[in-house]
């Protein structure tokens, strides 16, 4: 089954490309007070997202990867009983 979307990801891929279309247009990047707020919602979408991504490595732990809650026996062991 594929992951779900992050709405996350895709207010990140949203907000690159707006940053991106507002810069080409204008040639005073630094001076573009729309342009400025943009950038500060991407770099805090940004932020949120590693702040997330540490929180759930530091509740993970030092396993290697997260096993799923109803993981099935395997079937070697069932078989041995």
């Amino acid at each position: 089954m594929a992951k779900k979307k992050d709405p996350l990801d895709t207010d990140i891929k949203r907000l690159k490309e707006k940053v991106g279309a507002r810069k080409a247009k204008t040639e005073n990047a630094e001076g573009d007070a729309s342009l400025r707020v943009l950038h500060k919602r991407l770099k805090r979408a940004q932020r949120k997202k590693r702040a997330l991504a540490a929180r759930l490595a530091r509740a993970r732990g030092k396993k290697k990867e997260a096993q799923p809650a109803a993981a099935p026996a395997p079937v070697a062991a069932v078989a041995a009983s």
